[in-house]
């Protein structure tokens, strides 16, 4: 199956919009995907048709019910797990929190925590507080910050037998390194300690197997690959069944269920599951799962395309720094944190948004990353993102204003 770029991009009303005569280039991704027309048409539709709450009497809350059980069965093949294993909220943040609390209650003075300072704050701060409430230590890997890579070697010697959790990220949406999870995963076990995954940053550039990788929990963001705002989370089975959640007395005693607290935004489910399909549309196999897989490898070659397009021009502009992996663009997503001399990244952002390239600025709560690599107080740094609809001529674009910047 081909790729075609251009085609693809159709798909997206969003990248028709253009400033002062230009074509506006999103390299926001890493911040939140634009969505495709087939994923606003399925939460349109859903509203159009008129929406309800489960268990009713009447035919628009047997839909409900239908579309909840269609949109788990989306995200479970988008992350190699079964339907009883996938959980909704209202995201990854808010997500981790209850986890963290229900898991936290089981934990005390001694008990001990890992986390990385190259996570999402949205990875380290509801760990850090649950094991303040339950009298555990946290105990933090650190990362290279030459080469953004984590230190493996730090986080195994901060394993031990009162380990309880190790909290990783897949992805860095910071510097965009790609840490070996499996390898963590498998230590954390060898520890007795569970693993929780944040796939937030690597969902929408990389298959996720969570059987084969094994962790206890994983959470992802349909907002990050083409969905709506709403938030994914794998537990095992084992772990969604035993584990206490906070939940109200009318809330299911049993499955996911029991950790969705609320009444869910049914229109964003409609929006995931149709998410889900626009990634398996650009691959080929016998089911949506083998397509999904399929489709990774299409988009992964893409975008490792653009990296090296990016990187080798960014080598010659001198007064450029990417931070992070520039070695091994396999080890990383497309995503750059970049620091130009002289500029604080916000003037960077607002100079390249004058040309109508759309990236961030500031920590993009990565708040340890850019504590470790010193840049906090100087306003972080500025990062460019390249997702699947992203081409060639865009990283071109962003190069040339990058170097008008010297």
């Amino acid at each position: 199956m081909t790729y075609d770029v251009d085609e693809i991009r159709t798909r997206f009303p969003a990248l028709a919009r253009t400033e002062g005569g230009r074509t506006v280039a999103y390299l926001d991704g890493p911040a939140g995907t634009q969505v495709p027309r087939a994923v606003i048409e399925a939460m349109a539709g859903h509203l159009r048709t008129g929406t309800s709450n489960h268990g009713g009497a009447f035919a628009a809350s047997r839909e409900v019910d239908a579309l909840e059980g269609s949109a788990r069965a989306a995200a479970a093949d988008l992350l190699g797990a079964s339907d009883d294993e996938v959980v909704f909220g209202p995201n990854m943040t808010t997500l981790t929190f209850a986890v963290s609390r229900a898991l936290g209650a089981g934990w005390g003075p001694g008990d001990e925590v890992v986390v990385t300072r190259l996570d999402h704050d949205a990875n380290v701060t509801p760990w850090v507080l649950a094991a303040r409430d339950a009298g555990a230590s946290v105990r933090v890997a650190d990362f290279d910050v030459e080469d953004g890579r984590l230190d493996v070697d730090h986080l195994v010697s901060l394993l031990g037998p009162r380990t309880r959790l190790v909290a990783v990220t897949h992805a860095s949406n910071a510097l965009g390194t790609i840490p070996p999870v499996q390898e963590i995963v498998d230590l954390a076990h060898s520890f007795g300690a569970l693993t929780y995954v944040d796939a937030v940053h690597y969902a929408p550039h990389g298959s996720i197997d969570v059987a084969a990788l094994d962790t206890d929990f994983l959470a992802c963001s349909p907002y990050k690959f083409y969905g709506p705002h709403s938030g994914v989370l794998y537990g095992k089975a084992e772990h969604l069944e035993t584990v206490t959640p906070y939940k109200v007395v009318p809330a299911p005693d049993t499955g996911p269920g029991r950790w969705e607290t609320g009444t869910a935004s049914f229109e964003a489910l409609a929006g995931i599951e149709a998410a889900v399909d626009h990634l398996a549309s650009l691959g080929e196999g016998d089911d949506r799962r083998a397509a999904l897989v399929d489709a990774y490898r299409a988009i992964g070659r893409h975008e490792r395309s653009l990296a090296v397009r990016f990187l080798a021009g960014v080598a010659e502009l001198p007064h450029v720094r990417v931070h992070g992996i520039t070695d091994a663009p396999e080890e990383r997503t497309p995503t750059f944190g970049v620091e130009v001399e002289g500029l604080a990244a916000r003037r960077v952002a607002e100079s390249l948004a004058e040309r109508a390239i759309y990236v961030w600025d500031g920590h993009y709560y990565a708040v340890g990353v850019m504590d470790h690599l010193g840049v906090s107080d100087g306003g972080g740094l500025t990062r460019i993102g390249f997702v699947h609809y992203s081409t060639p001529d865009e990283v071109d674009r962003v190069l040339q204003a990058l170097a008008d910047l010297r």
